[in-house]
């Protein structure tokens, strides 16, 4: 068994929409079927008694490879560690043996471990060996989760947004997670959002300013003031009259918080646990019970009454022991990721106890309270009752002045009173702290009471209480065998015309704006995450290439319009398990599988694979056709459904009775509807503009102002001019191209007919021949050139591969073969003449052109 590329599937993919790890097995023949491997099974379960079925409910006895135990393994550790997943495969490729297995993962890093420890389990299974150990691997696992994975707080908003249609992508592997795309992003760090200012911040870490701003306003609050040694906050302590509070002036989380401090010894001590924390602060000891009220925005969205850790004795166990049996509760953890927290014996809590004339081994009476702390946090222990049903209207009114007089928009404000049914100058209660990023987790989940949903608070103060506002922009993916660039350059140039910032990925780079920020291939979801990350984009149009998607997924979690230009007869076949034109639907009809459920996917109707993916569109469909009479696009149009076609000489678009035309003429692109494939990519991106609510207005000033220039569309049917003869650039490279190129060049009148050519040592043998196979028909003079990169070729294959495609060629007559792409076009200018036409099939785009230019400019 060999195991290999491992790869993270960020985004929806060829398998799902599940974030997903896919590894390639490579299986001997005795291990495609486990039957085969005597005891095999049977060890795998002594191992790990946790692993699932292996076949059909059904009891069916189908064949189960190693690769179908791995998938099982590394879903089932994850189940077992806590992880919501559900969802795996095994595709059994054509290649004999080789499986590719995928899957599910909540958190990357997690599932990577896991499929690890699968194959560990595996292995172990195989050689006979009892070293696996399946508790310590699921510990580790529920660990790395809890590591990894966003805390309660700030998963409860981020679940919010989810629930909303609101995208969210996390920033780092901490808080810091953006919602929302382009110009309508927001960013939240834990429970605080980006609209607060950092000096609101400051003001809330800085308790005693914060607590002389909200005296200043009238609200209620204990008196006290920092200190900067043990005597002179003792001395403080005395002044202000005892009981006091010592905390830190900085602090937050209940860190280094002790109150109702009585003597000496108890201060020293808390004087101590502050110091620790920040400058130690000393504040009269305000009676009664320990609340949080949650602000968001201009609101009261939660209240909870925070009791301190305790134990009730039962006359039999000692107070270490009943702790040891409270910190068995599942729900209590060490750190923030569970609803509770362990509490802890420490000398903050020994002399609580002693206070209460115990010692941690006393056995307390049966019923006895014992306390640990006074001070109630959830961090120290403590537990939560829900009370925001009873808070008093003045109560609240006093919250959300301390919130806005700070000016925190998520704010957790601390009051201390006998309750909080009453207003707090009838109880002498007051506010004794404001907190930035408070936590949410006591009122998501308390121990008692109702749990109140306020990530959706936090949502709703950033987004507003309209649910159609969701952060999202206009995305429109491209995708298709070929005219995918062009297409999207055009879609973008009509957004543009409309007045909108927009951002584009394609195979030549990442553009905001009309200015190129990134290059090479950009046609990955990287690139696509970068331009919905940016802040001035105000629509993206992504380019889908397949290695992107194969290699990690889309880039977004879903599409307003999806644009298939064709599939044809495919092309990379033979790469990645991928061998049929079938095969390279799938693909590419990803993207439309993920098109927003009131989005449009732009169908080529021409193309039986393309057409065929309309079943798996949530939203609608527009097809796009040059033949009106095609049989689906007239069923299409009868049923009132939207489509683009030819007639008489103009691209139309219908919608029931309702058309919209624009003659060819006014589309340069099309050069007047010669090019048939540029008016393909025309229709295509009309029908996607449209789709995404453009004005026809825009539609027609950008398809008018268009031209299949260097500038608009490098290396896309560049024309040029030498010395009277004519020059066409295109990054053409498969069969299908070819036929376009040659179907185009036709149209052109020229004496005598020139290509040069060179070919991807990435494609199979026979894509390599076929495409001169077409273009021997076309050309009288063929120049063959060795590119930059063979991609795993000898030297001197490809353009073997090339002539050999010449062999018995209808129109050519004459072959040269140069090394060089510069060289070559040098080469084919030294022949060119008045009245002929080259046909240049660049490779390096960027420089091929410039030197295209220069040759030209210099004639």
């Amino acid at each position: 068994m060999d195991v290999s590329r491992l790869r993270a599937l960020r985004g929806p993919n060829l398998w799902s929409r599940h974030t997903a790890v896919e590894v390639v097995v490579i299986c001997q023949p005795a291990e495609c079927n486990i039957d085969e491997l005597p005891g095999f099974e049977t060890r795998l379960r002594a191992l790990f008694p946790g692993m699932g079925p292996l076949r059909p409910a059904s009891g069916q006895r189908v064949p189960v490879s190693l690769a179908h135990v791995l998938e099982q393994a590394a879903l089932a550790l994850q189940a077992q560690a806590g992880c919501p997943v559900t969802f795996s495969t095994t595709h059994v490729t054509p290649t004999a043996g080789h499986f590719q297995v995928v899957v599910e993962y909540s958190e990357e890093d997690v599932g990577r471990l896991a499929f690890d420890e699968a194959v560990k389990l595996v292995q172990a299974a195989l050689d006979g060996r009892s070293d696996w150990d399946d508790d310590a691997v699921i510990k580790q696992l529920r660990e790395l989760d809890e590591d990894v994975r966003l805390g309660p707080s700030t998963g409860s908003i981020v679940n919010a947004a989810v629930a909303r249609g609101v995208p969210y992508r996390r920033l780092t592997q901490g808080s810091l997670v953006q919602f929302g795309w382009g110009h309508k992003q927001r960013r939240i760090w834990a429970a605080e959002v980006d609209a607060t200012s950092a000096v609101s911040e400051s003001i809330a870490q800085d308790k005693d300013l914060s607590k002389r701003l909200l005296q200043s306003a009238g609200v209620p609050v204990p008196i006290g003031r920092p200190v900067d040694s043990l005597d002179d906050g003792w001395e403080a302590a005395l002044e202000i009259g005892l009981p006091v509070v010592v905390k830190p002036l900085d602090g937050n989380q209940g860190k280094g918080v002790t109150v109702n401090v009585m003597t000496r010894e108890h201060f020293e001590l808390a004087y101590k646990a502050a110091e620790d924390i920040g400058t130690p602060m000393v504040e009269k000891f305000l009676p009664g019970s320990d609340f949080r009220l949650l602000v968001v925005g201009n609101q009261l969205v939660a209240a909870a009454r925070r009791d301190p850790p305790q134990v009730s004795g039962d006359g039999v166990h000692t107070v270490r022991e009943l702790v040891d049996e409270v910190n068995k509760d599942p729900r209590r953890g060490d750190g923030h990721a569970t609803s509770l927290t362990k509490m802890r014996l420490d000398d903050i809590a020994i002399e609580r106890i002693r206070q209460q004339g115990l010692e941690p081994d006393s056995v307390p009476a049966k019923g006895q309270r014992v306390i640990l702390r006074n001070n109630a946090n959830l961090s120290t222990g403590g537990s939560a009752t829900d009370v925001t049903d009873d808070v008093h209207p003045e109560v609240a009114q006093r919250a959300i002045a301390a919130a806005q007089i700070v000016g925190l928009h998520v704010c957790g404000v601390d009051v201390v009173a006998e309750s909080v049914l009453r207003p707090l100058e009838e109880q002498s209660g007051g506010i004794v702290e404001v907190n930035a990023a408070p936590g949410l987790r006591m009122h998501l989940s308390p121990s008692y009471g109702k749990g109140r949903n306020v990530g959706k608070a936090v949502i709703q103060s950033i987004y507003g209480p309209d649910k159609n506002a969701d952060g999202r922009i206009p995305v429109v993916a491209v995708t298709g065998t070929n005219g995918k660039t062009t297409t999207a350059r055009l879609i973008t140039h009509l957004f543009a015309t409309s007045g909108m910032t927009v951002g584009m990925t394609n195979t030549d780079g990442v553009y905001v704006d009309g200015r190129q920020i990134d290059s090479g291939d950009c046609s990955g979801p990287k690139s696509a995450r970068n331009v919905l990350m940016h802040p001035d984009v105000e629509a993206a149009v992504l380019e889908c290439a397949r290695g992107g998607i194969l290699r990690e997924g889309l880039g977004f979690d879903r599409c307003a319009v999806a644009v298939v230009t064709n599939v044809g007869a495919g092309d990379h076949l033979g790469m990645n398990y991928l061998e049929t034109p079938e095969d390279i639907k799938r693909v590419k009809s990803v993207i439309v599988q993920n098109v927003s459920p009131d989005g449009y996917a732009v169908l080529n109707a021409a193309d039986p694979l393309v057409a065929s993916m309309a079943p798996l569109c949530p939203g609608k469909i527009i097809y796009f056709c040059a033949d009106r009479h095609l049989p689906l696009m007239a069923t299409h149009r009868a049923q009132g459904k939207r489509c683009v076609f030819v007639d008489e000489g103009a691209i139309v678009a219908s919608d029931g009775a309702w058309r919209e035309s624009i003659p060819l003429r006014d589309v340069p692109l099309t050069r007047g509807g010669q090019l048939g494939f540029q008016v393909e990519n025309a229709m295509a991106a009309v029908a996607a503009a449209w789709g995404a609510g453009l004005t026809w207005d825009a539609i027609r000033r950008g398809l008018a102002s268009f031209n299949s220039d260097g500038d608009n569309a490098p290396g896309r049917f560049n024309v040029m001019e030498f010395q009277g003869a004519t020059v066409i650039a295109d990054y053409g490279h498969n069969p299908d191209a070819m036929r376009a190129l040659v179907a185009a060049v036709d149209a052109i009148p020229a004496k005598r007919r020139m290509v040069v050519i060179s070919g991807a040592g990435d494609r199979r043998d026979q894509d390599i021949v076929e495409q001169t196979q077409i273009l021997g028909t076309a050309f009288d003079h063929v120049v063959l050139y060795q590119d930059a990169c063979q991609r795993g070729r000898e030297d001197g294959e490809v353009v073997a591969l090339l002539r050999q495609g010449l062999e018995g060629a209808k129109r050519t007559t004459r072959i040269d073969d140069i090394r060089g792409e510069f060289a070559a076009i040098d080469h084919a200018f030294s022949f060119l003449q008045e009245g002929d036409l080259c046909l240049v099939l660049v490779d390096q785009v960027e420089e091929a052109l410039a030197h295209l230019r220069q040759r030209c400019q210099a004639a």
